[in-house]
């Protein structure tokens, strides 16, 4: 067991916190047993256990500690210090897991198959980032394409809000450029939402395949984003506030796309 926050496994593991340590390893730290659980399902790869004994009080997560073993899957024994030196929550379970990041290609994206996508034009909140993969999973829809410089979606707090949703979800990182490009190439529908756009959400017709383009928080969408896309639409505004959050909006949007 080890029992010193000092250890070297440890405080790699405490650096994953980091965004400079999660993209040099491809790694990221995932806490909870629901986290672990919903990653376990989606079939993530699990790089190594961490378990807290003196904190693992459910028979369900022990039971699954036990399968993740049998199936190979490194665990590592900590005191409830140690434990707590990783741990962002007030009442830590005393289980946590380093999980390997899973990301697609534009290229490697299969339309006919997966005919519905949200693009997110440099998402900068990890929280509507994870809300929003989440609302994605709900709906059925495809994945989600990030178009960077964007929030990390294995940021602890982007896995917290997706609940799980992150490692059952595909996930595309591209540029705007690169993006702009694939979407003539392919001849995919474009959707953008802007409150100055003249058709309401719930008139526009959503041909398949699709992608629906949301703009940053603070921006929106540009002008040459807008120009790019061939349905314009706006949700109405009843009372004194001009937008909604950008999670909130995508998920009234995704759920008109899909019905």
């Amino acid at each position: 067991m080890i029992t010193s926050p000092a250890n070297a496994t440890i405080k790699m593991i405490r650096s994953l916190r980091q965004r400079k340590a999660r993209e040099s390893s491809g790694l990221c730290f995932v806490e909870g047993i629901r986290l672990v659980t919903e990653a376990a399902e989606a079939g993530a790869e699990l790089v190594q256990l961490v378990v807290a004994p003196a904190l693992l009080t459910s028979a369900f997560a022990h039971d699954l500690v036990e399968q993740l073993a049998l199936q190979g899957v490194e665990r590592i024994e900590v005191s409830a210090e140690v434990f707590a030196s990783l741990s962002a929550k007030d009442g830590p379970q005393g289980l946590a897991a380093v999980v390997r990041q899973r990301w697609f290609e534009l290229a490697e994206v299969q339309l006919a198959q997966a005919p519905r996508w949200v693009a997110l034009v440099e998402p900068a909140d990890p929280g509507n980032l994870g809300t929003i993969m989440r609302t994605v999973d709900g709906v059925g829809a495809s994945g989600v394409i990030i178009v960077e410089p964007a929030a990390d979606p294995y940021d602890p707090a982007a896995l917290r809000a997706s609940m799980g949703a992150a490692f059952a979800v595909p996930l595309v990182r591209t540029s705007w450029a690169e993006l702009a490009a694939w979407k003539q190439a392919n001849g995919v529908t474009m959707v953008g939402s802007s409150d100055q756009a003249a058709t309401d959400f719930r008139q526009a017709a959503y041909p398949t395949p699709l992608i629906l383009l949301m703009g940053s928080e603070r921006q929106g969408l540009s002008a040459d984003q807008q120009a790019l896309c061939d349905v314009m639409v706006a949700i109405p505004m009843r009372g004194r506030s001009d937008s909604l959050n950008l999670a909130v909006a995508t998920g009234i949007l995704l759920y008109e796309l899909v019905s």
